[in-house]
């Protein structure tokens, strides 16, 4: 059992999009390894870094992800993330490869959009200076809007006009119109309560305006985004960050309708700062054994660092990489707390609101639960399985996603650590109700 949904990277080229996909995606993990039936060409695995209960358990030793992997009591559970096609202004109108980027855009739970904070590429990726990055998120949103609001103005005339002949309600009108988009109904009724005081509810005395006041929010729901704002060890990079964050400070929280209140469909919580391209190096580094060093980590190990007694399992550097590896401790490391692009996936998940569950066939040793486990997969271990679901998602619907014939429909209880019985409707959400068994009957 894995998690279903997919992020999507976008990025104008030369914006550093490549390398913040090599950074954060496995090149050297085995198909047989990733939780999904079929990888697309443009698609790749990060991982999602959490505390795993095998640390608090003292079952680390025990612990053998089924997917993913733990280290140090650290889960690293698998995401899919999509390579989107063809981000230049212009995209809504089919410009570039706007129509395969937009239509890609209906797979994606949410977006990364990797911006150059240094200001040393156009909207097109054409070298330049002093070029303001802040143009580049606003035109993503504009597009975004611009290809959705043409799509739904196309047809709003008769839209209305069913909606008054069948009194159907305005959420179930306008979730017809936007269920190509991918989108949940409970989507489509916060964003329309987020507006109604301002629109009110009777869709069919809409003007032009109210719609995009409509269609604005449930983006903003839609497509939740973070901003990863790479190169930024490059010059004129810092002036960029500080006039980026000014923009966008005091965005973030909730407005009315529980929508967050947000500028050009962005809040300041989730702007990261990145540099993709040392994080690629520190991690080629570290397989040719020069350094020791963990993606996401504050610094990371030389031969020189190991002292007297080393066993010598690190390799002396030359002078010109190791310039460039402290350069990279200096500008980035110790500046920053680290390269940013594991906390952008962190992010990326955390803005969907998914909470991780580890099914477990025993509350007591923490086995693979009896739905997921089979001869062929070697079986034994603890923590087998951890699954991404939406905070508030009952029991009974987990058991439901986990295994609907053999749980659900023989589904005789639940317990949690400490053998707690769960009703079936207590929620899951973080930390509570983490780690569910299920009994079955028959």
């Amino acid at each position: 059992m894995a998690s279903s949904f997919v992020i999507a990277c976008v990025g104008k080229p030369s914006a550093g999009k490549s390398s913040f996909l090599n950074a954060v995606t496995d090149a050297s993990a085995k198909v047989g390894n990733f939780p999904f039936t079929t990888i697309e060409p443009n698609q790749g695995i990060a991982y999602y870094a959490i505390p795993c209960p095998c640390a608090t358990h003292n079952l680390t030793a025990q612990c053998k992800p089924r997917h993913g992997f733990c280290r140090n009591g650290q889960r690293h559970v698998p995401v899919r993330l999509l390579d989107v096609a063809g981000l230049v202004p212009g995209a809504s109108e089919g410009r570039g490869l706007g129509n395969q980027f937009l239509d890609d855009l209906r797979q994606a739970a949410a977006l990364i959009h990797v911006v150059d904070a240094s200001g040393t590429t156009d909207d097109q990726g054409r070298e330049t200076r002093g070029y303001d990055p802040v143009e580049d998120i606003r035109w993503l949103r504009s597009e975004i809007e611009q290809w959705v609001a043409g799509n739904v103005e196309r047809k709003w005339g008769g839209t209305v006009r069913r909606h008054v002949a069948t009194g159907a309600s305005a959420v179930d009108t306008l979730h017809a119109q936007l269920a190509g988009y991918g989108t949940r109904r409970e989507i489509v009724q916060r964003a329309l309560d987020a507006v109604a005081g301002r629109v009110g509810l009777a869709i069919e005395r809409w003007d032009a305006e109210a719609l995009r006041m409509f269609i604005a929010r449930f983006l903003d729901l839609r497509f939740p985004t973070v901003v990863a704002l790479n190169k930024i060890d490059m010059p004129d990079a810092d002036k960029n960050i500080a006039a980026i964050m000014r923009r966008y400070h005091g965005t973030g929280g909730s407005g009315s309708g529980a929508v967050p209140v947000l500028r050009d469909g962005v809040s300041e919580d989730n702007i990261v700062l990145t540099s993709a391209l040392a994080e690629c190096f520190l991690r080629k580094m570290a397989s040719q054994k020069y350094i020791a060093y963990t993606p996401g980590s504050d610094d990371f190990q030389t031969r020189e660092d190991e002292g007297e007694g080393a066993d010598g399992e690190l390799r002396e550097m030359d002078e010109k990489v190791r310039r460039r590896v402290e350069n990279i401790r200096d500008l980035v490391l110790f500046r920053y707390g680290s390269t940013g692009v594991q906390e952008v996936v962190g992010r990326a998940v955390g803005v969907l609101g998914y909470v991780a569950v580890f099914p477990v066939k025993s509350v007591v040793n923490f086995g693979a639960s009896s739905s997921s486990s089979s001869s062929s997969d070697g079986g034994g271990g603890a923590f087998r399985d951890c699954v991404l679901v939406r905070s508030g998602t009952t029991v009974r619907e987990f058991a439901r996603k986990l295994h609907s014939q053999a749980i659900d429909e023989g589904y005789a209880g639940a317990e949690t650590v400490g053998g707690v019985q769960l009703a079936e409707d207590d929620v899951i959400v973080a930390g509570k109700n983490n780690i569910i068994k299920y009994s079955v009957s028959g």
